[in-house]
């Protein structure tokens, strides 16, 4: 059964930095691309960032260019999100995803993980 779990959550001061990874298991990610979600605590899920499946291309969604990273090792079967410069408003569930297609924003994702809660405060 394919598993992909997050972790690297929790609580930072605004202008700080977390690393999120997520660890994924029965699933070659050398095949797949991969995203970043954030489920907001009003519910709704945004795209954060996603990268190709050889990392050729990286996508990010508008709020989170320049300050979020996203990178893969294919040797570790994990990929993570660097996010640096984090704001209050980042706060939310986040959540790791794989898609065989296209990951930009808006694709189909085939997998996801349960998610890791980020919280940033002021």
């Amino acid at each position: 059964q394919v598993q992909l779990v997050e972790s690297g959550g929790g609580s930072e001061q605004a202008g700080g930095s977390l690393r999120l990874s997520c660890a994924v298991s029965h699933l070659t990610i050398s095949d797949y691309g991969l995203g970043w979600f954030r489920r907001a605590p009003g519910g709704q899920r945004d795209f954060i960032a996603a990268i190709t499946d050889d990392g050729s291309a990286t996508y990010y969604g508008d709020s989170w260019k320049g300050r979020f990273s996203i990178s893969r090792d294919n040797a570790k079967n994990t990929f993570y999100l660097q996010m640096n410069s984090v704001k209050p408003e980042d706060t939310g569930r986040y959540h790791c995803a794989a898609t065989r297609s296209d990951p930009r924003a808006g694709a189909l994702y085939d997998y996801w993980g349960q998610g890791t809660q980020v919280t940033v405060t002021s």
